[in-house]
């Protein structure tokens, strides 16, 4: 798959489902767009008929707290982006609209699979326009307690080293080093599924969360295995799931990265808070320009030379 241009969708995809937190059904249209549109969503269904545009940007994002909210409670909001947004990462897709009708992206199976699968049903295609991306200069760290999550320089492509260590026999120590590309995504990334604790359930309810999860949309670890009765899709999918999240967290840049990512226990919250440490210092990234084909991986630069790109900052 050839990574020059801009690429959309070929045509129209429609998806239904509830939402993993609210319980909500949830329509959920993504349409092609044209170059430099990038990822935005139209949120439908609002008060006295109001329709609301938002950004998949990190200056958008309001919560953090167990999924990713773009937007606010008073003029519209969604929630639960991550695995769509992580989706169109993986694939290589950087405009389409993305139509809701309702404050969640549906939960589907609980895994970026169905996003995938809807994506390359109707195809993607080349918009012409040359794709740009965020090259990051200087490493920036955030931590909170023992957690942390980094951007470090990586002039070549899009890297993750991701690491998480529960105090759970079920999941304990894992750890997933993954180089960003198509093929590999829908492989080895995209059927991983979110996952949560038996002894929690009562507690996110009584909190307004987790009224749609169920085994059909969500790994459940109990006291000494996993309740759902196939078991799990991967050996290690705690960790592939918390990299597909960490993926669409960070397509929330606005632009693919030149970067190696690199976390410890993180999570929305760090996700969220390397980018905007990020993109605090404008000596900490700049924006380049492919200028020649090149087949590979999807955040490979071409053998010839990145430009800088003299445009507006996506931040």
């Amino acid at each position: 798959m050839k990574q020059q241009f801009q690429t959309t969708l070929r045509a129209p995809v429609t998806l239904t489902g509830i939402g993993v937190h609210s319980g909500d059904e949830v329509r959920l249209v993504l349409h092609p767009a044209e170059a430099d549109h990038g990822v935005v969503f139209l949120r439908t269904g609002l008060a006295q008929g109001r329709d609301r545009m938002i950004d998949a940007s990190h200056t958008a994002v309001t919560a953090t707290e167990l999924c990713t909210v773009i937007g606010d409670r008073d003029s519209g909001a969604v929630a639960t982006i991550e695995h769509l947004m992580s989706a169109l990462y993986g694939l290589g897709v950087d405009n389409v609209l993305v139509e809701i009708d309702g404050t969640e992206v549906p939960i589907l199976d609980g895994s970026a699979a169905p996003f995938v699968a809807a994506i390359e049903a109707v195809g993607i295609t080349s918009v012409g326009a040359p794709r740009r991306y965020i090259r990051v200069k200087r490493t920036v760290r955030v931590e909170q307690g023992k957690a942390f999550s980094e951007l470090r320089p990586n002039d070549r492509a899009f890297r993750l080293d991701v690491e998480i260590d529960f105090p759970c026999s079920i999941i304990g120590r894992q750890r997933k080093v993954y180089e960003l590309a198509p093929a590999s995504y829908r492989r080895e990334i995209s059927r991983a599924r979110t996952f949560g604790f038996m002894r929690d359930v009562e507690r996110l309810w009584k909190a307004g969360f987790a009224l749609g999860a169920s085994l059909e949309n969500t790994v459940a670890v109990g006291e000494d295995a996993v309740i759902n009765p196939e078991g799990l899709r991967y050996a290690d999918e705690f960790v592939r799931h918390k990299t597909l999240d960490a993926i669409g967290d960070l397509a929330l840049a606005g632009l693919p990265l030149l970067a190696t990512y690199r976390s410890y226990c993180g999570g929305h919250r760090l996700n969220f808070a390397v980018l905007e440490a990020l993109f605090s210092d404008r000596a900490n990234y700049e924006i380049v320009e492919m200028t020649g084909r090149r087949e590979g991986s999807h955040a490979d630069l071409p053998a010839g030379i990145a430009m800088p790109a003299y445009a507006a900052d996506v931040h």
